[in-house]
C-alpha cells in the first residue's frame, strides 16, 4: 500500500484566527483566503446519522484530502474544477503560518457560486435508493421493474439529485424534473451530463483496482463566466459508496470502505440519532483501516 504519514491524535477543529472562517461542516472547515480563493480543511471529525461524534478518526481528513487531490489531478484534462493546490508551499503566507494544523489536509480552491442541488449518481440499488424501491419500485420517481435485489447492479447508472441540507439536517431526494425547476434547464442538464460522465469514468478506473463504485455524490458551482464547475470533495469514502469487488453478492448489504463500523456500533447501542457519543478505540481503528485501504487501492 502507498503509505502516507498520519497524525496520532485526531484534529477535531482548526484554529486559524487570521483567516475568516466561513463554515464548519460535519468534516470540513472552510476559510476565506481572499476574494477569489477559499481554503478547504478536512478535519478528523466523523459523523453518522447526521450527528458529529465526540471523538474523531486520526488522519481521516488527510486520507480524504489526498484521495480528492488524486481525482482532481486525474480529471484535470476532462473537466473544469475548483482545485488549485494542496501544496502549502504554493499557498499564501496567511495560510502557511498554520502549517502545523493544515499539512496534508487542506486544499486551496477557486470560489464558486455553489448550485443548491447535490448530484448523486447510482449504479447499484443501495442506501436510500433501495429503501425507495421497496416502497413503490421507484428511485427519485424513476420506475424500475419488480424483483430487483438489494445492492443489485442497475441496468444503467441513474442521476438522482437531492437538496442540500443545512448542518444537522437531512438531504431530501428529488426527481431530475424537480432539479430542473431549481437550477434552470441549462444548468440542470449540464450537471446531469457531467455527473453521469464522471461516475462512469471513475467507476471504470475503480473496477480496475478491485473496487465497485456503487454510487457517489458530486457538487457543482458556477464561476464568473457562468460555466458549471466541479467543486467540493470528490469520489472519497465520505461522498461515495465503495465496495470490494471480491465477494460481491447482490441480495444483501455489502462491506464498504467507509464509516460502516461506526454505523454498526451506533446501531448496536440503540443510538438515538441525536446525541453525540464517544466511539470506542476498536471502532476508531477499524474505521481508519477501511479509509486506508480505500486510499491504497485507489491512489497507490
Amino acid at each position: 500500500m502507498n503509505s502516507i504519514p498520519l497524525p496520532q491524535t485526531a484534529l477535531l477543529e482548526t484554529d486559524c484566527p487570521e483567516l475568516k472562517l466561513l463554515a464548519r461542516g460535519k468534516v470540513r472547515d472552510v476559510y476565506e483566503v481572499d476574494e477569489n480563493y477559499l481554503l478547504f480543511v478536512a478535519t478528523d471529525r466523523i459523523s453518522a446519522f447526521d450527528v458529529i461524534m465526540k471523538n474523531g478518526i486520526p488522519g481521516k481528513g488527510v486520507l480524504l484530502t489526498q484521495i480528492s487531490c488524486f481525482w482532481f489531478e486525474w480529471l484535470k484534462d476532462r473537466i473544469e474544477h475548483h482545485f488549485v493546490t494542496a501544496d502549502l508551499n504554493e499557498m499564501p503566507a496567511s495560510v502557511q503560518q498554520y502549517a502545523d494544523q493544515l499539512a496534508g489536509r487542506s486544499m486551496l480552491v477557486k470560489r464558486l457560486k455553489i448550485l443548491p442541488v447535490e448530484a448523486i449518481v447510482r449504479g447499484y440499488l443501495a442506501g436510500s435508493g433501495w429503501v425507495s424501491y421497496q416502497k413503490d419500485q421507484t428511485v427519485c420517481e424513476i420506475p424500475f421493474p419488480a424483483g430487483l435485489r438489494e445492492c443489485e447492479e442497475l441496468p444503467a447508472p441513474i442521476y438522482t439529485p437531492s437538496t442540500k441540507a443545512e448542518l444537522g439536517g437531512h438531504d431530501i431526494n428529488i426527481s431530475p424534473a424537480q432539479a430542473r425547476e431549481i437550477l434552470g434547464a441549462a444548468h440542470a442538464d449540464r450537471v446531469e451530463e457531467l455527473a453521469l460522465s464522471l461516475y462512469s469514468e471513475a467507476r471504470a478506473y475503480a473496477a480496475e483496482r478491485g473496487i465497485l463504485l456503487a454510487d457517489t455524490k458530486f457538487e457543482f458551482g458556477v464561476n464568473e463566466a457562468g460555466t458549471v464547475v466541479l467543486g467540493d470533495e470528490i469520489l472519497t469514502p465520505d461522498s461515495s459508496r465503495f465496495w470490494p469487488a471480491e465477494g460481491y453478492a447482490p441480495g444483501q448489504d455489502q462491506p464498504s470502505f467507509d464509516k460502516q463500523f461506526v454505523r454498526n456500533y451506533l446501531l448496536s447501542i440503540d443510538f438515538d440519532k441525536q446525541t453525540p457519543v464517544t466511539l470506542p478505540e476498536d471502532v476508531i481503528q477499524q474505521t481508519l483501516v477501511r479509509y486506508q485501504e480505500a486510499y491504497g487501492l485507489l491512489v497507490d
